[in-house]
């Protein structure tokens, strides 16, 4: 699709950007579950090499436990050295700078001139040879569907203020899915909570001194 206007530029870039943004995180995600299961069978090899030695354990089976982590450690590199994530990531935080800065550009003008639509088609190419096509297609679809939501979720968050200035009602809805949770709303829970209890208390304390005032003549006449 043609882009004709600065507006036009800017969503496609941004969507771009966020295409590489997300094909960088689950790649680094990827590296760092590699890196994980590497980091955790030295330790274990480590540590079976040490109790080895201060148990005083020579038998054969247990001399074959620390050789045969060590190989699955050796397998798990060169999977790792194969897969080549580090150029991967670097190819992606490239590609990354450049659209980020030809994005900057794009906002800071109000006209489509030729020296930023240059620029934006070296950022267009930066990211087609990022990535494969059948895997960019994945991640821009991700991408446009994300940023969708934020416009989405911006628009009801400027027609509520509109509301709130003009002394209508808004009707906010948390999401309950979110594990974390509202963290203003469970400050106000608790607070009401402790309102109530505060309420129940004051509530016992003036029963109990009605029940003493009333008691009190009936002690004075007894004293009589």
């Amino acid at each position: 699709m043609e882009k004709t206007t600065i507006k036009d530029v800017v969503n496609d870039l941004r969507a771009r950007r966020d295409c590489l943004s997300l094909a960088h995180e689950n790649i680094k995600k990827e590296a760092d579950q590699y890196n994980k299961i590497i980091i955790v069978l030295s330790l274990m090899t480590g540590a079976i090499e040490s109790t080895k030695i201060k148990m005083g354990w020579n038998g054969d089976a247990v001399a074959l436990i620390p050789i045969f982590l060590s190989s699955i450690i050796g397998m798990i590199s060169a999977l790792a050295k194969f897969r080549d994530f580090p150029t991967k990531l670097e190819t992606l935080v490239q590609a990354i700078s450049l659209l980020t800065n030809t994005l900057t550009k794009a906002r800071n003008h109000e006209e489509l001139d030729d020296d930023l639509l240059t620029e934006y088609n070296n950022a267009l190419q930066s990211n087609e040879m990022a990535l494969y096509p059948d895997i960019r297609r994945n991640y821009l679809k991700q991408s446009h569907k994300n940023l969708l939501c934020i416009m989405n979720q911006e628009a009801k968050y400027y027609e509520n203020i509109k509301k709130v200035n003009n002394g209508e009602k808004i009707d906010i809805k948390c999401d309950s899915s979110d594990s974390s949770g509202d963290i203003s709303i469970k400050h106000v829970n608790s607070f009401q909570e402790e309102e109530k209890d505060i309420e129940v208390e004051m509530n016992e304390l003036d029963e109990t001194t009605h029940r003493d005032n009333k008691l009190k003549p009936i002690n004075e006449e007894i004293d009589l």
